[in-house]
Formats: structure tokens, C-alpha cells, sequence
């Protein structure tokens, strides 16, 4: 329902941008998705490198269920880059250190999943991936600030009311509703995730059988 409401409001509601036109609305999209993929990857970090330090597994398997989900979101706001990038810049890639980023993000998301699923022991699967993980919190500081620390052509990665002509609340609604929603569902699909990953992991206990028996 969030999610309809957001669609709404930046394809009916937002007002339509004074230079960029009806393409500043992909901006709408690719902003939130950005943002909520790298929170994705410091949860997943995060959570991995606590199970590493712990030797717990409920983190690891948190972190193993947020990735994929992050890796979607990380794809999504490349994509949507690409589309606002050719109207906008003429062409559909460009090597720009926030692009460059979110690329180098989206292969640490694939990179921990494929090194889980190569891996078939649990134990040693949760101690390379937490190890991945905690490397990669170090991407993040540079995908933040890649703005600033560089000429960057990319700019604002969203619709900022305080300097997009035509902006206005409407715009802030919309791209809030829009980071809420992908971050609800990014939650949803990750504690969904989660239970398949401990059922997986736990199918030989007792409490499995009774579960999958009641």
C-alpha cells in the first residue's frame, strides 16, 4: 500500500522538474534505492562481523538473508541511474566516482553471496563472510562522500527541494514515501528470508520436524 501511494506521488503528485523535465522523476526512484542499499550493506556488514567476533550464528544468518535483497536494490538504482543518465548526459554509463560506487557495492553484495554458497560448512561460510563484510564497510565512506571528494558530474543523488527547480513538499513526500516503502520491503523480505535460512540450517533439530509437522 506504501508502496502504491509513492508511485503515486512521484508520477501524479511531484511537480514536473523547470530543466530535466518528466525524466527527474527517475530520480525519485534511484535516490531511495541507493540510500536504502548501502543501509542494507551496513546492516549486513554490521551483523556479519558481530556473528565473526561472537561466533554466533543468528547475525550471520541475518546478514546472509539482508544480501540478496540489498544486491536487488544496489542493481535498481543502477538501472535507474543508466535511464536518467542518457536523457540527461547523453549517454547510459559513465566511470563517475558515485557511479563507479554503487557498482563497487553491488559486487560486494554478489561477492558475499557467492562466497556463502561456495562454501559448505556453515561455520566457515559465517567466518569468510563476516570477513568480507567488515572489509567492505570500508566502500562505504568513499560511496557517501564520493560527491564531494570528487568533480563529480552525478550531483545530488535525489531531488533535493532546497535547490531543484520546481521542487517543492510534494517532492520531499514523495521521495521519503518512496525510501520508506523499499525500506519496509527490504525488512519484510529479509525476515522472511531469515526463517527459510534457520530452517535450513536447523532442519535436523527436533523443533523442525515439529514445526513442519503441525
Amino acid at each position: 500500500m506504501s508502496f502504491g501511494a509513492a508511485i503515486y506521488l512521484v508520477f501524479a503528485a511531484a511537480p514536473t522538474e523547470a530543466v530535466r523535465g518528466e525524466h527527474h522523476r527517475i530520480a525519485f526512484i534511484h535516490g531511495p534505492a541507493t540510500w536504502v542499499s548501502v543501509l542494507i550493506y551496513v546492516l549486513t556488514g554490521a551483523a556479519a562481523a558481530f556473528g565473526l567476533m561472537t561466533k554466533q550464528q543468528l547475525p550471520s544468518m541475518l546478514a546472509s538473508a539482508l544480501a540478496p535483497t540489498g544486491a536487488m536494490l544496489a542493481f535498481v538504482s543502477l538501472w535507474t541511474g543508466a535511464l536518467w543518465g542518457k536523457p540527461v548526459w547523453g549517454v547510459w554509463w559513465v566511470w563517475d566516482a558515485h557511479l563507479s560506487s554503487e557498482l563497487l557495492l553491488l559486487f560486494l553484495f554478489l561477492g558475499f553471496i557467492a562466497l556463502r554458497e561456495a562454501i559448505d560448512d556453515n561455520g566457515r561460510a559465517d567466518r569468510a563472510s563476516g570477513v568480507l563484510g567488515l572489509a567492505g564497510l570500508v566502500a562505504l565512506p568513499v560511496l557517501h562522500f564520493a560527491v564531494h571528494w570528487w568533480n563529480s558530474r552525478h550531483g545530488h543523488a535525489f531531488p533535493d527541494v532546497r535547490i531543484a527547480p520546481g521542487s517543492g513538499i510534494s517532492s520531499f513526500v514523495a521521495v521519503l514515501t518512496m525510501s520508506g516503502s523499499l525500506a519496509c520491503y527490504a525488512l519484510a523480505a529479509a525476515m522472511t528470508r531469515l526463517r527459510v535460512v534457520i530452517l535450513e540450517r536447523e532442519r535436523s533439530a527436533a523443533w523442525v520436524s515439529c514445526e513442519r509437522g503441525s
